[in-house]
């Protein structure tokens, strides 16, 4: 059976929680300049978006960072695909996700990136499944909390499909 996409989070949403992030993230970073680091791939879509409503400098990065392959759930097995281009000794580091689920991929990204001496690091996500946590993460910026349902749009995907939705839409059909 083919999979069909379920509407959970509608565009306007989206749209609107990523301009109150901006302005959260601006308000607590007033005076200084903030360095978003973007979790490849999905979390492209968000930090491009999330980027333009920061009214403080930006500059940026981005990290591939893996445990799922094209599985539904994370295998539990962090491996890093691309590193940082730049060092993060002495910035203020903020981490862009699309979607925290078991924590274990960001709960091993945080203690890298914490030995690499940031000023601060902070962690933003799109969407957070609180229920499905195995790791204890501590998100400052949370969009969405989301049902455990199997999610794509806005950078997320399934088997590299639907990353390009408009929208947080629900799969239904897997077997």
């Amino acid at each position: 059976m083919a999979e069909t996409i379920r509407v959970l989070v509608p565009e306007e949403e989206v749209d609107a929680k990523i301009a109150e992030l901006g302005e959260k993230i601006s308000e607590d970073y007033a005076g200084k300049q903030v360095h978003l680091i973007c979790i490849l791939k999905g979390g492209v879509f968000f930090m491009c978006e999330l980027a333009k409503r920061i009214t403080v400098p930006v500059s940026m990065d981005f990290m591939c960072v893996s445990s799922y392959g094209d599985d539904t759930s994370s295998s539990g097995i962090v491996r890093i695909a691309k590193d940082l281009d730049e060092s993060i000794q002495g910035k203020d580091v903020l981490i862009v996700e699309d979607i925290i689920d078991s924590g274990r991929t960001l709960y091993y990204l945080m203690d890298v990136l914490e030995k690499r001496n940031p000023n601060s690091i902070r962690l933003c996500t799109l969407l957070d499944k609180p229920e499905r946590r195995v790791k204890d993460v501590k998100v400052d910026y949370v969009g969405f909390d989301i049902p455990d349902e199997f999610v794509v749009g806005y950078g997320l995907d399934y088997a590299q499909k639907y990353r390009n939705l408009p929208y947080i839409g629900v799969v239904e059909g897997l077997e």
